[in-house]
């Protein structure tokens, strides 16, 4: 293991500050997209032009233009300047870590994780966990791995079977998303044909993306169906909370 050159902790801890900044203001302004408009016997219909992940042109219907709607057309158009300015600094930050030695992430995995971000999953309590954890600790640390850290592509997910926030009705479609990804990816098949699969992969490639949650009891196998991820996991009991103490904790049994 060695230190990360101090610059280059620096830019790290810049990076995550502006990323948190733009997270908190963030609005409509910042969806990837644009407004477009129909006509259609004689009336004007308003809908959002958008590419999903696969890169294919979709479009999604607002409703009919009115005065409010051209209020929230102009209002995003007038801040789009700030969507592309952040773009930039991100690109810029970017290469000067990657330049500095920052540990950085593959393509392949880089795309599925916008992906999976860009859907809501990590607002509806998805956790990203394993190797690619790994990565984003030891920016944060300001250390490089030594050999012993064998990264891999693949994407392991974490998520419990209830999400107590109150959050307006939604979820992200996580088998959607990787379709729509168009990557190949397809369903690794249990070892129970009668359970549901936990783990998608593609077909001659590294990667593959896993679905992972707290087991109840230590023997529990059975798949867990996450509704708002409209996905089975897997339960592992080392991502359960011991409710024990430290000082008569002898170990899960």
């Amino acid at each position: 293991m060695e230190r990360l050159p101090l610059e280059t902790q620096t830019l790290y801890a810049e990076f995550s500050e502006r990323l948190l900044a733009t997270q908190a203001r963030r609005s409509l302004a910042q969806a990837p997209g644009c407004f477009t408009t129909k006509r259609v016997k004689g009336e004007h219909y308003i809908y959002f032009q958008y590419s999903d992940p696969g890169g294919q042109l979709r479009q999604a219907y607002v409703e009919k233009q009115s005065p409010a709607l051209d209020r929230v057309v102009a209002d995003f158009q007038q801040r789009r300047p700030e969507r592309e300015e952040d773009a930039a600094t991100f690109r810029r930050l970017s290469a000067q870590l990657r330049a500095g030695g920052a540990l950085t992430t593959d393509i392949a995995s880089a795309r599925i994780l916008k992906a999976l971000a860009d859907c809501g999953l990590f607002h509806l309590g998805g956790v990203l966990v394993g190797t690619h954890t790994f990565t984003v600790l030891g920016n944060v640390l300001g250390v490089r791995w030594g050999r012993a850290f064998l990264r891999t592509q693949d994407i392991d997910i974490a998520g419990s079977a209830r999400f107590e926030v109150g959050l307006p009705e939604t979820d992200a479609d996580f088998p959607k998303v990787l379709d729509g990804l168009r990557m190949g990816f397809v369903p690794v098949p249990a070892f129970n044909l009668k359970r549901p699969s936990t783990s998608f992969t593609v077909r001659g490639q590294p990667a593959r993306v896993d679905f992972l949650t707290p087991a109840r009891r230590r023997d529990d196998e059975s798949p867990v169906f996450i509704s708002r991820f409209r996905v089975a996991a897997h339960p592992l009991p080392i991502l359960g909370v011991c409710p024990g103490t430290v000082s008569d904790c002898r170990g899960c049994r």
